[in-house]
């Protein structure tokens, strides 16, 4: 496996995962556990924040830089790493109608507006 890349079975399971666990660590040392979605673009996982800044989750990963994902009874150590731009970001947002507008379009409209889109995670496996 490259250096801050899944293996191609982590990013299969991702990518087919309606949602995943986002564990962050509270204060006083207990784990936060929020389901949230993700998308793959280009072989990389990335995440962001339905309540945008204002999610908890999305405020202690981005202080600790770590997180773990609960994923098919699997968990898995991560970095999370801001990210996005312009042309990502659309990618980003084009992933996240395809893989849930259908299903749920009110949520999905909300994921890529822009306060939600600023909080854009791309997800790296802790030890790569």
């Amino acid at each position: 496996m490259a250096a801050g890349r899944f293996d191609h079975r982590t990013l299969l399971l991702l990518t087919e995962a309606d949602e995943i666990e986002m564990r962050t660590p509270r204060g006083d040392g207990s784990v936060s556990s929020r389901p949230i979605w993700v998308v793959v673009v280009d072989h990389v996982p990335y995440v962001r924040s339905y309540a945008a800044e204002r999610g908890r989750w999305y405020r202690r990963a981005r202080a600790d830089g770590q997180a773990e994902l609960g994923l098919e009874g699997e968990t898995l150590a991560v970095r999370v790493v801001p990210d996005g731009g312009s042309g990502l970001d659309e990618k980003i947002s084009a992933a996240y109608h395809a893989k849930y507008g259908r299903h749920a379009p009110g949520p999905t409209e909300a994921m890529v507006t822009p306060p939600v889109v600023a909080t854009t995670l791309r997800l790296e496996p802790a030890d790569g």
